[in-house]
């Protein structure tokens, strides 16, 4: 493959160095699939479950038998499984908007929510129909030096004003931060509770299904709701599109009457031959998810033999999908994103430069040469052009396209002049 050699050398010393946590990924991956497994078999999981509907897709007993597999492979009471859900951003406001009335407060826990929720959230009187334009009082807490929450700047907010929600974005986003383990998460579920009971506590679980072996709105967690994208974790690369919400059964009740209207829920929504795709891509996504976890361990051994800053480290535990790499500027960031591309099967001729990308505040470079657009379960790298210059990547449907795409990044890097 015409790997240079002093790549060639530094994959192999990496893969050996990284090889415990590789096995222990691999046992992670037969526990969550047994899981799945289990859940499909307990609703009795048949082929005429994969039938797709029309029109108003009355008594479509595929689209609720997929919503309670969901609600019992993620410990919840109750599940939302659309293809209607065009994003995980789309599927997020819909929990927030269902739940929140005006004049209610939502306060985010873990610092300003990722960049295509300030939209969503907006400002009061934007006009776009966002949450304060609806006025839902927005607040947050800022995170602390060590990016876990600031527990006193919380309490005081939950004291002084308790809010309606409090949400946490599991995943770092676009920061320099840890992503949040389950059992940090089952922490500031009891933190919240104890000062605000009545809070209906949310996650943003985007990129982090299938990474442990608990799910946020396990009851030993205690999360009231959550939601996620299905071209991410959970669609196992299958998934054309979608979304799910999962819960307290109240609570996705109200999720669903905003995503369809009042009265209706979901009882109706055609399914359209989506079905089947979505049953078999929560199957496959437990190994998937070990796939990608594999190659961002690896990602990270390697880069971190090169100087250079990654986070998580190789040897950390793992909660999310996504591999935070350090660069010096913009050119070594850009070359790396580049990289990426190049190892695509779909587009690798295609070369990705910075632009406005709707949703985002900076110019954001994607390298995303995936079958599903936007899958981010798929190798994909993307960043915002600012300082400090970070990449992000995550996804991979096999360990060796993973390894293939770093040796792209560091060898575009290196005819660059930039390794």
């Amino acid at each position: 493959m015409n790997v240079p050699e002093k790549i060639a050398r530094l994959m192999e010393e990496a893969e050996a160095l990284a090889e415990p946590k590789l096995k222990q990924i691999d046992g992670r991956v037969d526990r969550n699939q047994w899981k799945v497994i289990r859940a499909f078999q307990a609703h009795k999981v048949s082929d005429y479950h994969f039938a797709g509907s029309t029109g108003y897709g009355y008594n479509d007993r595929g689209r609720e038998v997929l919503d309670l597999v969901y609600a019992d492979v993620f410990g919840a009471e109750a599940g939302l499984v659309r293809p209607h859900f065009v994003s995980g951003t789309h599927t997020i406001g819909t929990a927030l908007f269902g739940v929140l009335r005006p004049g209610d407060r939502l306060l985010y826990m873990t610092g300003k929510p990722y960049d295509t929720l300030h939209k969503v959230i907006g400002k009061p009187g934007d006009g776009t129909g966002s949450l304060q334009d609806w006025g839902i009082r927005y607040d947050e807490v800022a995170l602390a030096a060590d990016g876990m929450p600031d527990w006193p700047a919380l309490a005081a907010k939950l004291r002084a004003d308790p809010p309606k929600v409090v949400g946490i974005q599991r995943s770092r986003g676009y920061d320099w931060r840890p992503s949040y383990t389950v059992a940090q998460i089952a922490e500031m579920v009891r933190f919240v509770k104890e000062i605000a009971p009545d809070a209906i506590v949310f996650v943003d679980n985007c990129y982090g299904e299938f990474t442990e072996e608990t799910e946020p709105t396990d009851p030993s967690v205690g999360v009231d709701l959550m939601a996620g994208s299905l071209i991410k974790n959970p669609g196992g690369g299958i998934a054309p599109t979608g979304g799910y919400i999962v819960g307290r059964r109240e609570l996705v009740e109200l999720a669903a009457y905003r995503l369809t209207a009042p009265g209706i829920g979901g009882e109706v929504g055609a399914m359209l031959g989506a079905t089947r795709d979505i049953f078999q891509g929560l199957f496959l996504a437990p190994h998937l998810v070990g796939q990608a976890l594999k190659g961002s361990v690896l990602a990270a051994a390697l880069f971190e033999r090169l100087g250079f800053d990654t986070h998580p480290r190789w040897s950390d535990e793992r909660t999310d999908l996504i591999q935070a790499i350090r660069f010096a500027g913009p050119d070594h960031l850009i070359a790396f994103v580049q990289g990426i591309q190049k190892a695509s099967a779909v587009d690798a001729h295609v070369v990705p430069e910075p632009w406005d990308m709707p949703g985002y505040e900076h110019p954001v470079i994607m390298a995303a040469g995936t079958f599903i657009q936007g899958g981010s379960l798929e190798l994909s790298a993307d960043a915002p052009i600012r300082s400090p210059y970070i990449a992000y990547m995550q996804g991979g449907l096999t360990y060796a396209h993973v390894k293939w795409g770093v040796v792209m990044a560091l060898t575009n890097m290196m005819e660059k002049g930039l390794l």
